[in-house]
């Protein structure tokens, strides 16, 4: 080989060497700009298994709003990822001003009823006619017949013992008689304060399209207002759309939501969103459950364990029943079956706004003994309000 030859081949490997130590070089600088960002594992909560005897195995951090996604299918390692707000969280109405539009509302939500008593009362004299009229009246209301029955007794004997003849005087005795039956001594109150080392947790249960996902980030958004740090968990696992609802809601609120991936067990992303709330030192956790059919045996089933498996971190201080007040007393059947499977603090009544005649809210009251502590009359935001039964009568009443 010539010498010229070799001059060649040692200028090509000096060119080589110089580019690789000139790319070298710009590497280390991007890195020093722009550093890679690794997943992290987050570390597991003791006590791991996926049925009752155990708790899930995997962690969690809140930044809100937040979501939690699987990193992979199988894996019990979730990764947080936080979710800035495509706008502010607007703020909740006071409890004044919101009292006052869901009262316009309620008002007109029930003139059926209004209607049929205002007849009754302009009735021309006091006979059995009225004590059947008034039965009807009340049983189409969605009271029920045995409540409709004891209320028009009630009725009479007042009548009686004041010796009333004329109808338009049993109004102010209906009206009595009618709050009575609603009990304004039940305690309505929401047992959301935090306690010691944990927070309330509140279980929002009922079937679908009830407004079950809507009344659980309505309520968040209600707690915010009123100074409570909450928490969401996305336990309705099986219909996609629901974890994303509640996202949407969490950022109205701005308050965080812990979900899983589609189709993991309901029971563990419950836990894992009460041991978010735990390590993060919120007041209260509201968790929504999958929708189910009140005639499904192994759904219903589900529940009851969602509720032991929460327990295991903190106890369940509010089970809340959904109830459409449209389905009338399909809804008294619903509130059975699901007292059979976790035991109910209190009855939400939704879609008061609309053909609900709200007789149900006395028959669900008489059967379980559980109050009715929140209506919801629309679809706004602040829809949503704590049940007052002397107003809730007096717009009854209005025709």
């Amino acid at each position: 080989m010539d010498v010229t030859t070799l001059l060649l081949i040692l200028s090509a490997v000096i060119a080589a060497t110089a580019v690789l130590a000139l790319v070298s070089r710009r590497a280390k600088d991007v890195d020093a700009i722009e550093p890679t960002h690794q997943l992290e594992e987050l570390p597991s909560v003791p006590g791991a298994g996926s049925g009752d005897g155990g708790a899930p195995s995997f962690g969690s951090q809140v930044a809100g709003p937040t979501t939690v996604e699987q990193v992979a299918a199988g894996s019990d390692v979730f990764a947080v990822e936080s979710q800035i707000a495509s706008e502010p969280a607007v703020l909740a109405e006071p409890e004044i001003s919101r009292m006052q539009r869901l009262r316009s509302r309620l008002g007109g939500s029930n003139n059926a009823l209004g209607r049929g008593l205002f007849a009754v009362f302009s009735r021309d004299r006091l006979d059995d006619d009225i004590w059947q009229d008034l039965t009807d009246t009340l049983i189409m209301a969605d009271v029920g017949v045995e409540s409709a029955f004891e209320i028009v007794q009630a009725v009479q004997e007042v009548a009686r013992s004041r010796a009333i003849s004329d109808p338009a005087d049993l109004q102010g005795v209906v009206r009595g008689v009618l709050i009575d039956a609603i009990n304004p001594g039940l305690d309505r109150s929401l047992a959301v304060e935090r306690s010691g080392d944990v927070p309330a947790v509140v279980l929002v249960v009922g079937v679908n399209g009830t407004g079950k996902t809507t009344t659980t980030g309505k309520l968040a958004r209600l707690l915010a207002a009123e100074d409570h740090d909450v928490l969401l968990g996305a336990a309705d696992t099986f219909r996609a759309a629901a974890a994303e609802q509640l996202v949407t809601w969490g950022e109205r609120a701005g308050v965080p939501v812990v979900r899983g991936a589609e189709g993991a067990d309901p029971a563990s992303v419950a836990f894992e969103a009460v041991s978010a709330g735990v390590d993060n030192d919120v007041d209260v956790v509201i968790v929504d459950t999958a929708g189910r059919l009140h005639t499904k045996t192994g759904l219903m089933d589900e529940l009851s364990k969602i509720q032991r498996v929460i327990e295991k971190k903190a106890p369940v201080t509010e089970v809340l029943l959904v109830i459409d007040a449209t389905t009338g007393q399909n809804g008294l059947v619903q509130a059975k079956t699901f007292a059979d499977a976790v035991p109910l603090t209190g009855i939400v009544l939704t879609k008061l706004d609309g053909s609900a005649k709200g007789g149900i809210i006395i028959a669900v009251q008489r059967e379980l003994g559980v109050p009715v502590k929140l209506v919801g009359l629309g679809e706004g935001p602040d829809d949503l309000a704590p049940f007052e039964v002397v107003t809730f009568v007096d717009e009854l009443l209005t025709p």
